[in-house]
């Protein structure tokens, strides 16, 4: 059995101070509890993170030199030309991306799992409002900043209003004319209106399936909090509203109440506390066990962004069917890859650690069913909230956390996977960000750099030359650029021709995946409409108590929502798995076609530098082998503003369902009084209802039908020219960009060249003398890089064997 070392101060750690990492699958149990047996101290962590930040810093002033050192070469009569712009072109660039940079973490789970609670315990405060409603879909975005700051988006009043229309579609109580279009909640006229149709509502509309009507409760919530943002929203732009330092926490206002929550689109918050690193955003991304599936699809599309989510789930319930199938969802996306688990415990629901570790069993296997061997950590986030903010718990919270110290076995096993989750965080972050800095931007400004001083070398050999020998020199550069400019028209040509062949292709697919006929998705919504069962023996004793209108209306919500969590939890995630799958193929692609062009290219970079050292003595220009490798996918896109469309949620309906179907009743029902009169018999008195509400229906999955091939096939071209073919010409850009990096030292204008030959001699030796500053500067900048790729593999190697370190 092995055995548990603890670093200095380890037990205590806080989240991102201390650093520990546990690879092996034995377990060592102690206090009741199992634990794992390898840990790395916290102070190896600081070093990690502190190291990460300096590098970067470097990094950017490695950039920012490299800059300066571009605008004088340029302002050097003689030594500028077209590639000192693309050379500036591209750190300008790298400094964007690097700037930009930003690793996203979703915490997810249903209502009440601790969410918030477990996003306050990382930032070491009480700053998220805890138990938010369910109303709307707040995803609430936090980073570390210099100060409280919170950052509150409004919708328009555009969107309100739609929103509200369409849970008016179908709406039973005659107070309300559905077929209204000019509707706008600014109108006094029209929230009376609605005011007076929500309170004729029986209780039966009101409760749906043991739940609140989704509608109803909409409806009211945007009336009852009108009067607190009618000064606040614009009609079609985002409005934003910032609260903070002292302000900061009257945030809580809007998220805590749903009649003021209905009316946000997104939360930001800018939190001075915690160790959470500056370029992590953590998402508290509420609603994915929300009745309305809208909610989902707004996760989704946050999700589609993330690095990392974090699945919490409460100890007091365990796994409950909401979770397996927003499990499920996240595992049809395909990101299942990057999940993991924080069983959230309350102290107080465990009676013993046999008991809690009974529950985690439970827990590991049920999640196993959808994620093999799943990452979980158990611990309390509300305990780890209060250890934080000690000095500042009132009375009660301090003697619950008193209680719970004294439970030694649950506060101590709560520290230890704390501290294990922390360095679980640290580990996935660090080695994803030392990757990112050397494969895309320490490697291409080593190119730069050494192309810079190759041209300085270049300049300086001719100024301290004879005419003979800069005439035998620009001869022989001569001879290699049009080696190079025939390369670089032969790879410019291959990229071109390269996108045009995706681009097509991509044309194929999406048009194949989306298509009417033999598409997989469109194909299947279209199905599950046709096959949808109304319940109508539900209905058919109530038509005569609640009447027809109302019955409708009950009909009609419970097919939106199951067509609604169909395309929430059955297409979306097919349609998102597909895009994911294009993105990797655009990738693959444009990174393949260019390969033979490379080895061209660094095959006449060798001979290049051979004869440039050996007849000149001029320093080569640097250009290691290496494959080359586009930026993160979701870099470009940040960088780019490129954005993927929406998912495709809600189905807008027509008032006109609700006025054919209440014609078709009226005219049932003269039938039926006609035969009375006539005395013929009539077998069922509430033939006619059901016969109206049959067909009711029936026009309600036509024109869901209609509306569904509508709105598939405008998202199917927003796919392709708004994100697909974007993505590509992003894509391309970047990697042409990449490759005429190693150009610009061989294809510049040798007139510029030609021109300090015939220099007098009092100009050469001043220019030779400035030139000298800059090569001592162009040197100096490649021995920095240098150092920042020894000290970037350094920290790789020590964190990778700092991992897979065991104590036995």
């Amino acid at each position: 059995m092995q055995k548990i070392s603890f670093c200095k101060n380890g037990a205590k750690a806080g989240f991102f101070s201390a650093y520990r990492f546990f690879s092996a699958p034995i377990l060592q149990e102690q206090n009741g509890f199992f634990t794992p047996p390898a840990f790395i101290c916290s102070e190896f962590a600081d070093i990690v993170v502190n190291t990460y930040n300096t590098l970067k810093n470097e990094l950017l002033q490695v950039n920012k030199d490299i800059l300066s050192l571009l605008s004088e070469a340029k302002s050097v009569r003689g030594t500028d030309d077209q590639s000192f712009n693309n050379w500036q072109k591209t750190c300008r660039d790298i400094r964007t991306q690097i700037s930009e940079e930003v690793i996203r973490v979703a915490v997810v789970g249903p209502i009440k799992s601790g969410k918030s609670t477990f996003v306050n315990s990382l930032f070491k405060g009480d700053y998220l409002k805890r138990g938010a409603g369910v109303v709307t879909s707040i995803v609430t975005r936090v980073r570390n900043g210099t100060s409280l700051k919170a950052e509150l988006h409004f919708k328009s009043w555009d969107e309100v209003n739609a929103e509200m229309k369409n849970a008016l579609v179908l709406f039973p109580s005659a107070e309300w004319q559905a077929g209204n279009k000019s509707f706008d909640i600014r109108e006094e006229n029209d929230r009376a209106a609605i005011e007076g149709a929500l309170g004729m509502l029986t209780p039966d509309l009101l409760i749906t399936n043991d739940t609140r009507d989704m509608n109803s409760v909409l409806l009211t919530s945007y009336l009852t909090g009108y009067e607190r943002v009618k000064d606040i929203l614009s009609a079609e732009d985002t409005a934003i509203r910032q609260h903070e330092g002292d302000d900061f926490l009257s945030h809580k206002d809007f998220v805590g109440d749903d009649s003021l929550a209905v009316y946000l689109n997104d939360l930001r918050l800018e939190i001075s506390s915690g160790d959470i690193d500056s370029d992590i955003e953590i998402a508290d991304c509420q609603g994915s066990d929300s009745p309305n599936p809208l909610h989902l699809a707004m996760i989704e599309d946050y999700l589609l962004q993330t690095h990392l989510i974090v699945y919490v789930i409460s100890s007091r319930t365990g796994l409950r069917q909401a979770d397996i199938r927003f499990l499920s969802v996240i595992k049809k996306m395909g990101i299942s890859d990057n999940i993991v688990f924080i069983l959230n415990t309350d102290f107080n629901e465990h009676e013993s650690a046999e008991d809690l570790n009974a529950l985690i069993e439970r827990v590991k296997g049920e999640i196993s069913l959808i994620k093999p061997s799943p990452e979980i950590y158990t611990l309390s986030a509300l305990f780890n909230l209060f250890e934080s903010q000690k000095e500042n718990l009132s009375q009660r919270d301090r003697q619950r956390l008193l209680q719970w110290e004294k439970e030694s076995a649950f506060s101590e096993f709560s520290y230890q996977e704390t501290t294990r989750f922390a360095s679980y965080l640290n580990h996935k972050f660090t080695t994803e960000r030392y990757a990112l800095l050397l494969k895309n931007h320490m490697e291409r400004l080593a190119i730069i750099s050494s192309g810079v001083a190759h041209r300085i070398g270049v300049n300086t050999n001719i100024l301290s030359g004879d005419t003979h020998n800069a005439d035998k020199m620009i001869k022989k550069i001569s001879l290699h650029r049009k080696k190079m400019k025939q390369i670089r028209s032969m790879t410019e040509s291959a990229l071109n021709g390269a996108v045009k062949k995706l681009k097509q292709e991509l044309r194929t697919d999406i048009d194949r995946f989306f298509d009417i006929r033999s598409g997989y998705v469109l194909g299947r919504v279209l199905r599950f409409i046709k096959d949808y069962d109304a319940s109508y023996h539900k209905y058919e004793d109530n038509l005569s108590a609640s009447g027809f209108p109302n019955i409708m209306y009950l009909v009609f919500q419970e097919f939106r929502q199951a067509a609604d969590t169909f395309m929430a939890e059955d297409i979306n995630p097919d349609i998102i798995r597909f895009i994911k799958a294009e993105e990797k193929k655009i990738r693959e692609y444009l990174e393949a076609v260019t390969g033979p062009y490379d080895s061209m290219v660094q095959d006449a970079l060798s001979e290049y530098n051979s004869v440039m050292e050996e007849n000149f003595g001029i320093s080569s220009i640097q250009g290691e082998r290496h494959i080359i490798e586009l930026p993160n996918t979701n870099l470009v896109k940040r960088t780019t503003n490129l954005n993927l469309p929406h998912m495709i949620s809600g189905i807008r309906y027509s008032a006109l369902i609700k006025t054919e179907a209440v014609m078709r009743f009226g005219f049932y029902a003269i039938i039926r009084g006609i035969k009375k009169l006539l005395k013929k018999a009539i077998q069922n008195e509430k033939e006619g209802g059901l016969l109206a509400l049959k067909h009711g229906v029936a026009r309600l999955k036509q024109e869901t039908e209609k509306a569904t091939v509508f709105y598939f096939k405008d998202y199917r071209e927003n796919i392709k020219f708004q994100y697909a073919f974007k993505l590509t010409d992003a894509l391309s850009d970047i990697l042409r960009d990449i490759l005429l990096d190693r150009f610009q030292a061989y294809v510049s204008d040798l007139s510029e060249l030609a021109d300090l030959i015939n220099r007098k001699q009092a100009d050469k030796e001043k220019l030779a003398g400035i030139l000298e500053e800059m090569g001592a500067g162009a040197g100096e900048i490649i021995q920095k890089i240098n150092v920042l790729k020894e000290k970037t593999g350094a920290i790789t190697e020590q964190v990778s064997r700092k991992a897979v370190h065991t104590e036995h």
